[in-house]
């Protein structure tokens, strides 16, 4: 099981492929939202902003989220580590439940290319 020191460090990978993304991607996170991870065994949520096409993590907390952000998003710690990794296809993970995927119909448009 994935640690919560493992899930920071694989959320800061994530904003790091995310500054560095070109064309479609870099478009579609180019967003500036609030932004929720809910690592569910561990029961912790890490939240922050999604801006300028960088994952900024503010505070983790114990339990679900306290406020519902803009996108919200929800999985195990090995999940976010796999996806992060490549080991672990984003469009599957979200079509089998392994994945949760919350935002508003705009955002998850935008957000449908990094998919």
């Amino acid at each position: 099981m994935a640690t919560i020191k493992e899930c920071r460090s694989a959320l800061s990978r994530l904003s790091d492929n995310l500054a560095h993304a070109d064309g479609e991607v870099r478009g579609a996170a180019a967003l500036d939202r609030s932004l929720s991870c809910r690592i569910t065994d561990l029961d912790v949520t890490f939240t922050g902003r999604l801006e300028d096409g960088r994952i900024q993590v503010a505070d983790v907390h114990d339990g679900p989220p306290q406020e519902k952000a803009q996108i919200r998003l929800a999985m195990t710690g090995d999940d976010l580590v796999a996806l992060v990794d490549g080991e672990l296809n984003f469009a599957k993970a979200w079509a089998t439940g392994r994945v949760r995927l919350e935002a508003g119909v705009r955002d998850l448009l935008r957000l449908r290319s990094l998919l």
